[in-house]
């Protein structure tokens, strides 16, 4: 937990400090692998993933983001509708640490400082970079997340958003199943080996806004 608050009070005191509306936050949910093992199903979050999340609201239709979660991942082929998979019988469990930043855009215009009901679907992408465990340590690749969500203001402070975002990583290995030279399952690789593995989160946001009135730039 002492990383998360890290990560934010190093986000923050990279920012202007006359500038914008900045927003700190909570991020609590579930996930999901999209693999070769177990389930095919795209958003199925069966483990937990928490994290923390600091935007800087550029402007009323966009945000710098970053954003910091840890999250547990595991399939088991029996829960699967393959029979191929079924058969074979294999089950894993992993962590993944995901550091991502990148940009959040509103589809209507999200003004903190209106009166009254705001709210907006939103998308967010960037880059991801992001530890995860091998049969023999550990190893960390990138990946690109795709969010799509929905935000409400709740309050003068603070803001409730729901979202789901997709990773498609760079690696084949999040499922142990295909492994380096120095660390195989029974010898060999299995599955689909040109196809790379996917990690989902699904939750919700929890942020509260804080700093003056922006006067926002015209673009």
């Amino acid at each position: 937990m002492k990383y998360l608050f890290g990560f934010i009070l190093m986000f923050i005191s990279y920012i202007p400090v006359r500038a914008q509306i900045y927003e700190v936050g909570i991020f609590g949910g579930g996930s999901n692998l999209i693999s070769d093992v177990g389930k095919t199903d795209y958003i199925a979050p069966n483990r937990f993933a928490i994290g923390a999340v600091a935007k800087w609201n550029r402007s009323p239709r966009y945000a710098y983001r970053a954003s910091f979660t840890y999250a547990r991942v595991s399939a088991d082929d029996a829960d699967s509708d393959i029979g191929k998979r079924k058969q074979r019988g294999f089950r894993f469990k992993n962590t993944v640490k995901e550091a991502s930043a990148g940009m959040e855009f509103n589809f209507w215009d999200f003004d903190l400082h209106e009166y009254g009901f705001t709210h907006t679907p939103y998308v967010y992408s960037g880059l991801s970079f992001f530890q995860y465990g091998t049969l023999s340590g550990n190893d960390s690749s990138v990946a690109i997340p795709m969010v799509v969500g929905y935000k409400v203001k709740m309050t003068e402070r603070f803001i409730l958003a729901f979202e789901v975002g997709a990773r498609y990583t760079f690696t084949d290995n999040l499922d142990l199943s295909n492994p380096n030279d120095n660390d195989t399952f029974d010898g060999q690789n299995f599955g689909n080996v040109k196809s790379n593995d996917w990690f989902v989160f699904t939750g919700l946001t929890l942020s509260y806004t804080f700093g003056k009135r922006p006067c926002y730039c015209r673009e």
